[in-house]
């Protein structure tokens, strides 16, 4: 099994937030970056941290539901995911992030932060949650996770 070597970041989209996450090069360990207000600057954001931690590719999560079904959200994060194929040279790629932001609360419930507290930072763990996921797929299988957003996609 070969593993992709670069930089991913993990983008976790949402109404309000959208948390940022990445990964080292050698793809060991996902970690959080930032959390950028989604608003009409959202897009330009999440390349700019592509181009400062040199990404090689950007994994937006896809929130679907527990039977793998489309979520409200789903049609969102597909959206956000072709602008930000349209807008860059780095690949796309949607992975499934089913109970990722519940991984996330509970990790946070762990370490003794309360919701209120949390808000700031949940949208960046759940990246990580579901980034990591997705770098174990890669490693277990050589295959990358997800599917690749077509870069030819109109921007949101």
């Amino acid at each position: 099994m070969t593993f992709r070597r670069g930089v991913r970041l993990g983008v976790d989209v949402g109404r309000a937030r959208i948390g940022v996450a990445r990964c080292d090069p050698d793809g060991m360990l996902a970690v959080p970056v930032e959390t950028v207000p989604r608003d009409d600057a959202s897009v330009a954001r999440v390349l700019a941290l592509a181009t400062e931690h040199d990404a090689v590719e950007l994994v937006v999560g896809l929130p679907l539901n527990l039977r793998g079904d489309d979520t409200p959200s789903t049609a969102d994060a597909r959206a956000f995911a072709g602008a930000l194929a349209a807008a860059s040279l780095r690949p796309v790629r949607l992975v499934d992030e089913r109970l990722s932001t519940v991984s996330a609360h509970a990790a946070l419930r762990g370490s003794g932060r309360t919701q209120r507290s949390s808000r700031s930072i949940v949208d960046q763990v759940a990246a990580v949650v579901f980034l990591q996921q997705a770098l174990d797929i890669e490693k277990r299988t050589g295959r990358p996770a997800g599917d690749l957003v077509p870069p030819a996609q109109e921007p949101a």
